[in-house]
């Protein structure tokens, strides 16, 4: 796992180069003498503010910076490198009445539970492909695995349209709403698993789409 805080204060030109490793899990070494190929598979995690004061977009507070300083500032950011993180969340300011609110929540413990069981799934499902995880899955397994129905096609097509979405983006999309249905423990995909990928992948339109 590898986790960048502030991921815009990283050199550009060293977050493109996490393109390779992310898409085909393996590093290349160039020298004089020799080219070296290691294996690279990791999970990426990563934060940023939306703008170099942190208030754009925010219903709190007015953003105090220029239409340049924040497509300067996203603009460290690719579209390419974008399309390579599954899940995108806009984590807001939480308000005291939430803070205060008596309702109870679903406890680490519960959701660990599922999260193991949809992992068990996913492992029995791909024993025989040497895979653990529904990321892991190549084309053809996708169409094998992430098959949806109409209606389902239907929300996934007028998302396509409506966001620009990448083919990348696309697969990305089934492979996440596998594991939204298997976390669900469901057999099929279903309309609520689309719905749900394809709002993880809206954030980047929201900000970088502007």
């Amino acid at each position: 796992m590898l986790f960048l805080d502030e991921l815009t204060e990283f050199n550009k030109h060293t977050l493109e180069l996490m393109r390779g490793p992310l898409e085909d899990k393996q590093v290349s070494i160039n020298r004089v003498n020799a080219s070296l190929i290691y294996p690279c598979n990791f999970m990426l995690i990563s934060s940023m503010n939306p703008c170099p004061c942190g208030y754009y977009g925010s219903k709190e507070k007015n953003c105090t910076c220029t239409r340049e300083q924040i497509s300067r500032y996203i603009g460290k950011i690719s579209g390419p490198l974008l399309d390579r993180i599954d899940i995108h969340v806009e984590v807001e300011p939480v308000s005291y009445q939430k803070l205060d609110k008596q309702e109870k929540e679903e406890s680490s413990e519960e959701i660990r539970k599922r999260v193991n069981k949809a992992r068990q799934i996913a492992k029995e499902r791909y024993k025989e492909y040497k895979i653990y995880s529904n990321s892991e899955l190549t084309q053809e397994l996708i169409q094998k695995y992430c098959k949806i129905g109409t209606k389902e096609r239907e929300v996934l097509k007028n998302a396509f349209e409506k966001l620009g979405l990448s083919a990348r983006a696309y697969n990305r999309i089934l492979k996440l709403s596998r594991t939204i249905a298997d976390l669900d423990d469901k057999e099929n995909i279903e309309v609520k698993h689309i719905a749900e990928a394809i709002k993880y992948r809206e954030l980047d339109r929201k900000y970088w789409g502007n």
